[in-house]
């Protein structure tokens, strides 16, 4: 038996030969590896997804440790997508992993050629490069998914799925359709978002980490995820929002189980 038929027996077993091979067959992209992307990367990978493509221009800070996948104390100053990658492939090492360091923004957008994927998954921070995100993939064929705000919760029952006109409570949601509303450039086509609406306030001192190790103010680097700054979803200049791994992995285990069920849907019909 083959490595790769060994890895997925179980897989194989649930979801039946012709939805296998349909899984091993699309190309996914993930937008931002950070408490959501990272662990949406790792159950895709597990599930049995062949092609993969990992965008975010970050390094791993030691504030990431707590919730993101690939973050360890080993990893610190690493490039994110390239420790994920590197994990991602001691999971599967036929799979076809692309590591981008890049921002997605309107200068870069033409180079990720969306039009090339079959899903599109984003889970990145920027209010600005969100808000493009969207737009651009809704243009696509492809099947669009998109995590709001992770930060902030506890509560896992609280986690949802919507359509992103009927996301409840959720502060990004809010500021992103605010932006459409002002702009009036509106998403082609509807997508499903994960979503809670549990909002906390945070109870510790918001900082950022302060220690030898931690690269978030490097010049030319985004502040880690969780860490806004100017976005006009908040009202502070630069603030810190708490977050854990149990939740940051539901939104993005549930963003991957969206992308297998749909894959089935596809094959059943």
């Amino acid at each position: 038996m083959g490595i790769e038929k060994g890895i997925f027996k179980r897989t194989e077993l649930l979801v039946g030969n012709e939805v296998f091979k349909q899984i091993k067959d699309v190309r996914v992209i993930i937008f931002g590896v950070g408490g959501v992307g990272s662990w949406c990367a790792e159950s895709l990978i597990r599930s049995g997804i062949q092609h993969l493509t990992i965008v975010d221009s970050d390094r791993v800070c030691i504030t990431n440790i707590n919730r993101q996948l690939m973050a360890t104390t080993e990893t610190v100053g690493q490039v994110k997508v390239e420790a994920l990658k590197k994990r991602l492939l001691s999971i599967n090492p036929t799979a076809e992993i692309n590591a981008l360091q890049q921002i997605y923004c309107a200068e870069t957008a033409e180079s990720f050629q969306l039009e090339t994927y079959d899903y599109i998954i984003d889970a990145i921070d920027s209010l600005e490069n969100k808000a493009a995100l969207i737009r651009h993939a809704c243009e696509t064929k492809a099947t669009f998914f998109s995590s709001m705000g992770a930060a902030l919760k506890m509560d896992p029952l609280k986690i949802d799925v919507a359509e992103f006109w009927k996301v409840k409570g959720c502060p990004l949601a809010a500021a992103l359709r605010r932006k459409f509303k002002k702009n009036k450039t509106f998403p082609a086509k509807k997508f499903k978002c994960v979503y809670s609406e549990e909002l906390l306030e945070n109870q510790g001192i918001p900082s950022l980490c302060g220690t030898d190790q931690c690269i978030c103010k490097e010049k030319g680097s985004p502040l880690a995820d969780g860490q806004e700054q100017g976005n006009d979803w908040h009202a502070a200049k630069i603030h810190t929002n708490g977050t854990m791994a149990h939740i940051t992995a539901i939104f993005g285990f549930t963003i991957a189980g969206l992308v297998i069920q749909d894959i089935m849907k596809k094959e059943i019909v």
